[in-house]
């Protein structure tokens, strides 16, 4: 059994979506309130390596992917995660499942404004101090 269809069968009940871009390509759609239970199946269970993060402005919400590799096979399984509140925006923070989420993080709260519950040391990386509260450079608005 792949890696892809071992993924599919243990994540049926929590995806919204999935897309097989390529054989080595996949994307997953969550609902917010279950990525850090995934992102721990996929971190803990499958030993897949969280690579990095990508977040975007959408007409829908603020979205963000989360980028895994399997690296003995070089798929890569992206969890897609949709916030539509882009009032509040906020989710649950995978930094204290695997410390690599931390900058990424401070880089999408940054960039985008989302709110990562529960992350250790949530405060600018890229931007200066004169930068003004309340104005995300990624936002649309």
């Amino acid at each position: 059994m792949s890696i892809a269809d071992a993924l599919r069968e243990r994540l049926e009940d929590k995806t919204t979506d999935w897309y097989e871009h390529s054989a080595r390509r996949i994307y997953v759609s969550v609902r917010p309130q279950d990525l850090k239970e995934i992102a721990s199946i996929l971190f803990k269970e499958f030993k897949l390596r969280f690579a990095i993060a990508s977040g975007q402005d959408t007409p829908a919400g603020l979205e963000i992917l989360y980028h895994f590799s399997f690296d003995r096979s070089g798929e890569i399984i992206s969890v897609r995660v949709l916030i539509k509140d882009k009032k509040k925006p906020e989710i649950d923070s995978l930094a204290p499942l695997f410390p690599a989420a931390e900058w990424i993080e401070r880089e999408i709260w940054e960039m985008l404004g989302i709110n990562f519950k529960g992350h250790p040391n949530l405060k600018r990386l890229l931007l200066s101090d004169e930068w003004p509260q309340g104005k995300y450079p990624l936002r649309h608005d």
